[in-house]
């Protein structure tokens, strides 16, 4: 064999043993660059929405203005009703709205589960044949274990969340804040919710804490709304009020604005898991997939999943072709079913 030719061969063996990892630092590279996209596509996106709210912001603040005045003067009046007692007042906002917020939607869901009507709602089923109808031994426990992690562990965070946001001392101010800052608020309330969810979540899938911990909730692999506080103590802490509270006790917030965050929070994790694709509402399939198949889509907007690539298998699946907000009366499942199952 010649010189040239056994150097040739050398080299083909040496690159057939480099080649898988080559390919898999290709593929790192590959996962890098496309959480990078998704980084700028969101950080691109949020930039247009400021733009385009800061273009159009004279427009939006003189309709705040024109109904600024009325929540303002409304605000005084339950002010001076209450005497300006910050407790009742934070009480008022943060526990009772909330609570009634939850309770009315899951009132109505609740209805749909047990008698099957109105249909208008069961049509949007996601689980087909799924709690038609619920399990009402299920339900009366889910019930009563909701209403214990709300008596018992809710209302004693809430006091001492009261006592934080006393050191601020802006929480109970006569001035209501800007619709601007409002809106910034609530921005950020979403960011650390997803960031404090995702990773409280996945800590709760290690297996120790899952047996102990998670796994109640997970009792639902169809889940319904009033399961989204069908949860262990520990779990209610770490994964359901943390990162709720967390983000208006860094802000110091404003108990109006407290208040409406803390009601979108509990109707919105209800939505998430009513186990129906509602018309005009936000998708809860992603959290859907996610107590059928435990180890995937474990955020609430989906971005970190993606940098962390927990949604791989959600995107391979109908359900993705479906998670997005429904604009028509035709339910998804019609529109985009299911695959038909192969004959064994």
């Amino acid at each position: 064999m010649s010189a040239s030719l056994r150097v040739y061969s050398f080299s083909l063996k040496r690159c057939k043993r480099s080649t898988p990892k080559r390919l898999a630092t290709i593929r790192k590279e590959e996962e890098l660059w496309d959480a990078m996209k998704v980084t700028a596509c969101v950080l691109g996106a949020g930039l247009l929405l400021f733009t385009a709210l800061e273009s159009s912001a004279w427009y939006v603040q003189n309709i705040w203005d024109t109904w600024g005045h009325f929540w303002q003067t409304t605000w005084l009046k339950l002010y001076y009703l209450l005497e300006g007692k910050e407790l009742t007042l934070f009480l008022l906002g943060a526990a009772l709205m909330p609570t009634l917020a939850f309770w009315c939607f899951n009132g109505i869901l609740m209805v749909a589960d047990v008698t099957g009507k109105p249909t208008f709602i069961t049509r949007y089923r996601i689980q087909l044949g799924k709690n038609d109808p619920v399990d009402t031994k299920k339900l009366r426990q889910a019930i009563y274990t909701a209403l214990c992690n709300q008596v018992f562990i809710s209302f004693p965070m809430l006091l001492s969340m009261f006592y934080i946001l006393k050191w601020w001392g802006n929480t109970f101010s006569k001035e209501l804040p800007t619709f601007r800052w409002f809106l910034l608020e609530l921005s950020i309330f979403t960011i650390v919710e997803e960031i404090l969810f995702y990773y409280t979540h996945r800590l709760v899938h290690l297996p120790l804490l899952y047996k102990h911990v998670h796994k109640k909730h997970h009792e639902w692999t169809a889940p319904i709304g009033v399961v989204s506080i069908y949860a262990h103590p520990v779990e209610h802490i770490l994964s359901n009020m943390l990162p709720a509270m967390t983000g208006p006790m860094l802000m110091g917030s404003h108990i109006v604005c407290i208040a409406v965050w803390f009601s979108l929070a509990v109707v919105t994790t209800s939505i998430s898991h009513c186990g129906y694709h509602l018309p005009f509402l936000p998708s809860p399939e992603f959290h859907d997939f996610h107590h059928l198949k435990f180890n995937q889509c474990y955020g609430v907007l989906g971005v970190l999943d993606y940098l962390h690539g927990t949604d791989t298998v959600f995107r391979q699946t109908k359900a993705y072709e479906r998670h997005r907000v429904l604009l028509s009366l035709t339910p998804l499942s019609k529109s985009i079913p299911d695959a038909p199952r192969r004959a064994e």
